[in-house]
């Protein structure tokens, strides 16, 4: 069994693999460019890696590699623009998703500004999802302090007409007509920044996971908040209380234990550093009613990062590998399922985003 994680940082992009030894990494890809989206998707015989590259003087752009890295393809143009009319133009790419298994060429793009983008070839070209776009809300979101995007897809693995997005700042909404319209869907999330405390939208959610097992199940991190929809999203209640902190940007769960999931918690918005100055994973294994710290093989000494919001993953072995990185550099493999921890790569700069799948 091979694993492979992919590594976006602020100054580019790293390979890792994992063939039953120790880790190897990779030379840098994508110099100079920050990686706040990758997707590998393995729905094909082949794995496919996309990535979400933006340059301070060309732009954002989408490559993808068929060969696991070796050579990539990028369009000549954007793959990702706005129509005319909208007056609008891409800023960055913050979320790569594939879609339904039935339909291997369906890939999805949340952007900031935020914007869901359909492509039909496989993330060569997209086109927008004008149903959101078009939204009666959408003049009155605002942006989180990362920006307003897009940065949570999830289509329904049973119905290729259904789905969930969330953004920051603006709140979680689901369509189940293929995005021709959208509903919010926040109900029970406390918003602590505007005068309405349980908004219909506007609350910050900084990242929303669908349970592995039951696909109307989904856990949501929010901006001081963490909490379990058992109704496809339609409304939530909160799980933080056994926390030490409930602001914090990751969430994810487990592709085969129902449950089971993982969170990075920290102090506050302004005191963005773990509980105690510990590095911890907290793993809960009941829909999170409870959870538990895990530190086994992390630093002892005192540890300040933050974990950003897409730098968490679950990959699909059995066990599962866990993995998260830090905004100092430093990234974390668990390749049982969180009970203890080794260090991929340390010294890297920023972590923006990891992925990982086994090839």
């Amino acid at each position: 069994m091979t694993r492979l994680l992919a590594i976006g940082t602020d100054k580019g992009l790293f390979l890792a693999t994992h063939d039953g030894g120790g880790w190897a990494v990779d030379p840098l890809r994508f110099a100079v460019k920050s990686v706040y989206a990758v997707a590998i998707d393995t729905r094909g015989d082949t794995p496919r890696i996309l990535v979400g590259a933006s340059s301070a003087h060309w732009g954002p752009s989408v490559a993808i590699s068929s060969d696991l890295g070796k050579t990539w393809q990028e369009p000549d143009d954007p793959a990702i623009t706005f129509p005319a009319d909208t007056d609008a133009a891409v800023e960055n790419v913050w979320q790569l998703a594939p879609g339904p298994a039935d339909r291997p060429e369906v890939v999805y793009a949340g952007t900031q500004p935020s914007a869901l983008f359909r492509s039909e070839d496989g993330g060569r070209s997209f086109s927008l999802v004008r149903g959101l776009w078009d939204h009666p809300h959408r003049p009155t979101w605002e942006p989180g302090a990362g920006g307003q995007a897009i940065h949570t897809i999830l289509p329904d693995p049973r119905d290729d007409e259904r789905m969930v997005v969330a953004m920051s700042t603006g709140g979680v909404y689901r369509t189940s007509d293929g995005g021709a319209s959208w509903a919010p869907g926040n109900a029970g999330i406390k918003a602590v920044h505007v005068p309405d405390p349980f908004p219909e939208y506007g609350q910050c959610v900084h990242k929303v996971a669908r349970d592995g097992i039951d696909p109307d199940r989904f856990y949501a991190q929010v901006h001081h908040g963490v909490y379990r929809s058992d109704d496809g999203a339609a409304s939530w209640e909160s799980i933080a209380e056994p926390l030490p902190g409930d602001f914090g940007f990751p969430i994810v769960a487990h592709p085969s234990k129902p449950g089971t999931i993982y969170t990075f918690p920290m102090i506050a918005d302004m005191d963005r550093y773990p509980a105690d100055h510990k590095c911890r994973v907290y793993r809960s294994r009941d829909a999170g009613r409870s959870w538990e710290a895990l530190a086994n093989g992390l630093p002892s000494t005192p540890f300040y990062p933050s974990v950003l919001r897409d730098a968490m993953c679950v990959d699909g072995g059995d066990p599962a590998g866990v993995y998260f990185g830090a905004k100092s550099g430093e990234v974390f493999a668990s390749l049982d399922e969180g009970d203890s921890w080794e260090t991929v790569a340390a010294h890297l700069p920023a972590v923006l985003c990891v992925r990982a799948a086994v090839i």
